[in-house]
């Protein structure tokens, strides 16, 4: 084990992926494999277990471990408090614990590992390594196949006394009450402005030309004006849900970012013309900037989050009642990880 290296994945809905990252943030090895969702928490955790033998092969063997993960997290004790059924049975899940046991068997040295929402993770990214970069304050928005929101304050990523600061995906929203959440809810803003609630909103539309968002923003951008009209709607959509969430946290900046944020122009238009149109004044300048790190943003999130425990030292993240900070804080569901400024979805809503 040495000071080189850390280890970072990321458990998403399809893809798992992971990654040796040094200090500085340079991505040293990397490998991915589909997560095999539907098997259940053994066959996710024996994924990552794998993936991360595989790269602990091609580098220095890792000093600590960080792990983004779909669903939501106990940062404190490592362990998913709910999921939805994209990963089937993975509420309870104690991943750290799992995580931890199997890398002492495959590698032979036990590390101590933090685990965190996967859109944390993205947001810890884009503050360490990105877009964020500097930011005292930010609020982080992945809007991909779902939508997941990241807080900072502070200079440190939050998650509140449930650990779901940030989610705004279940904000009700106005023009989306034809559409269901799939949290089960009607009218939320994940059923219009992820990628699949604005394919789900384009045909109730009455379009048929396009399979997915994805080619709804393609249909949009060669000029079908009922495409368009969708790609507005849940860009605008999405820009409520923004000026919502910044009235209550006034941040320094939001970084906007995810597969759906990659429409293209009609998309962000649409998005800083509402933002703009429904503000209030004092709110006006908060910029809304394009995050920096694409895919790699919740495996350098997470990496972050290793390297304070190397920083903290070595029992941290292992004593369930300490968090990523090494401090007791077992009844403090903030997780006060420090930021220290290094140079640094699929979106899964959680």
């Amino acid at each position: 084990m040495s000071d080189a290296a850390v280890l970072a994945v990321d458990i998403g809905g399809t893809k798992t992926a992971a990654a040796l990252i040094g200090r500085t943030g340079e991505i040293l090895a990397s490998a991915s494999a589909p997560t095999p969702a539907q098997a259940g928490p053994e066959a996710i955790v024996d994924g990552v277990l794998d993936l991360a033998a595989r790269v602990a092969a091609h580098g220095p063997m890792p000093s600590a471990a960080g792990i983004g993960t779909a669903g939501v997290v106990d940062v404190v004790r490592g362990r998913i408090i709910s999921s939805t059924d994209s990963l089937a049975r993975w509420a309870g899940t104690p991943v750290r614990e799992l995580v931890a046991d199997g890398l002492a068997a495959r590698l032979g040295v036990r590390l101590p590992v933090h685990v965190q929402n996967d859109v944390d993770a993205h947001a810890n990214g884009e503050l360490r390594y990105g877009a964020a970069r500097g930011a005292d304050s930010a609020l982080v928005i992945a809007v991909g196949t779902g939508i997941g929101g990241g807080v900072v304050i502070d200079g440190a990523v939050r998650r509140g006394a449930h650990h779901v600061a940030g989610e705004i995906a279940h904000v009700p929203t106005p023009g989306a009450e034809h559409l269901r959440c799939p949290c089960g809810r009607p009218g939320h803003l994940e059923a219009i402005g992820s990628g699949v609630g604005l394919y789900r909103h384009y045909a109730w539309l009455g379009g048929t030309a396009a399979t997915d968002g994805r080619g709804v923003a393609a249909l949009a951008q060669a000029g079908d004006q009922l495409a368009a009209r969708a790609v507005h709607d849940s860009a605008a959509a999405i820009a409520r849900g923004i000026v919502a969430a910044v009235t209550v946290l006034d941040p320094a900046v939001v970084v906007v970012t995810g597969s759906v944020a990659a429409a293209g122009p009609l998309w962000w238009t649409a998005l800083r013309e509402t933002f703009a149109a429904e503000a209030i004044d004092v709110l006006q300048s908060v910029p809304l900037v394009a995050g920096e790190l694409g895919g790699d943003a919740a495996l350098l999130g997470s990496a972050a989050s290793a390297w304070d425990l190397v920083r903290s030292g070595p029992d941290s993240g292992t004593d369930s009642a300490r968090g990523a900070d090494g401090t007791d804080n077992a009844r403090d569901a903030d997780d006060r990880v420090p930021a220290p400024r290094t140079p640094d979805t699929e979106g899964d809503a959680r």
